[in-house]
């Protein structure tokens, strides 16, 4: 029992990342019907960026709670301005191209990402600063430490958050109207370029946050950190119906979950044939599963206009 408690504590804390990546994904899809195959490394920047301004101010005598705070500012800010950038110069020219041109200016922008991380940082893995302390809490046999339980409680306010932003405001108002008709908001006075740019932004600005809790979970930086993340966030996305904020928070978790209870028992399942290292195979076979049984992901798939 105890094993299993630890590994639903475990599948929430990793479907937290999933899903804050997944929003982002899935904002972009329901407004443009684009996916955004560089988003994941926009939560590797995100990180970097972090690790660099704690290490700037690391043994200047700055609080912890301090340097927290700047690091995380300066990094939402640097990835809400590539977020920006991204949506200005590569998909705008594009976007009443056919939908195969704007999907591989995805996957470019990821690479040439990928390549100047790896120019600007290095090749090497970094070590990511313990910013908290290692205590933790024990569950009936399981433990979560302080670092999970801070992933938890940001990603539900976050996700809370911006829930209450599409719903419950002028700018969400103007945000669904875009997803649901372009031609008919612009018509009533809707900016659409507007709206499609503060996506971008608002999206950066969760990969941000997302990269920063998934390197302080797990101790590493690495500029290859957001290729396989941004594949299993926008499976989470395609899980709960990609377009659907809520379908995205679902199928972050559910994938989170997946994933940390077939790593757990995998190894009893197979006669010690398979070990916990294959736990990235089931994002995959969700996927491939979803796709062929239900394409719509479980709450539905929404999706903008084409005008």
């Amino acid at each position: 029992m105890d094993i299993f408690l630890q590994q639903i504590i475990n599948g929430l804390v990793q479907g937290s990342v999933y899903s804050m990546v997944a929003l982002g994904y899935t904002m972009v899809y329901g407004i443009l019907g684009l996916i955004n195959f560089a988003h994941g490394e926009i939560v590797m920047i995100g990180a970097m960026v972090a690790l660099s301004v704690i290490q700037l101010l690391t043994g200047a005598g700055f609080p912890i709670f301090f340097i927290l705070l700047i690091s995380l500012m300066l990094s939402m800010i640097v990835c809400m301005i590539l977020g920006y950038s991204m949506e200005r110069i590569a998909y705008r020219p594009l976007r009443n191209a056919p939908r195969l041109a704007p999907l591989i200016t995805a996957i470019g922008l990821s690479i040439v990402l990928q390549t100047l991380a790896m120019m600007f940082w290095g090749r090497e893995y970094h070590s990511f600063p313990l910013l908290f302390t290692n205590d933790s809490v024990h569950i009936a046999g399981a433990v979560i430490t302080e670092v999970q339980i801070i992933i938890i409680t940001v990603a539900l306010v976050m996700m809370g958050g911006l829930l209450i932003l599409v719903h419950r405001t002028r700018l969400g108002r103007a945000m669904r109207a875009v997803a649901e008709n372009p031609s008919a908001a612009a018509l009533m006075g809707v900016n659409s370029n507007s709206v499609i740019s503060i996506t971008f932004v608002l999206g950066s600005a969760l990969a941000a946050i997302a990269g920063i809790m998934i390197s302080a979970n797990y101790g590493i930086v690495h500029y290859l950190m957001g290729a396989l993340l941004g594949l299993k966030a926008f499976t989470a996305a395609v899980l709960g119906g990609i377009g659907n904020l809520r379908g995205a928070m679902l199928g972050g978790l559910l994938l989170g979950l997946i994933e940390s209870l077939g790593a757990g028992y995998i190894g009893d399942l197979s006669g010690g044939f398979l070990g916990s290292h294959y736990q990235d195979v089931f994002a995959f076979f969700v996927l491939i599963a979803v796709l062929i049984f239900r394409p719509s992901g479980l709450l539905g798939e929404r999706v903008a206009e084409r005008a």
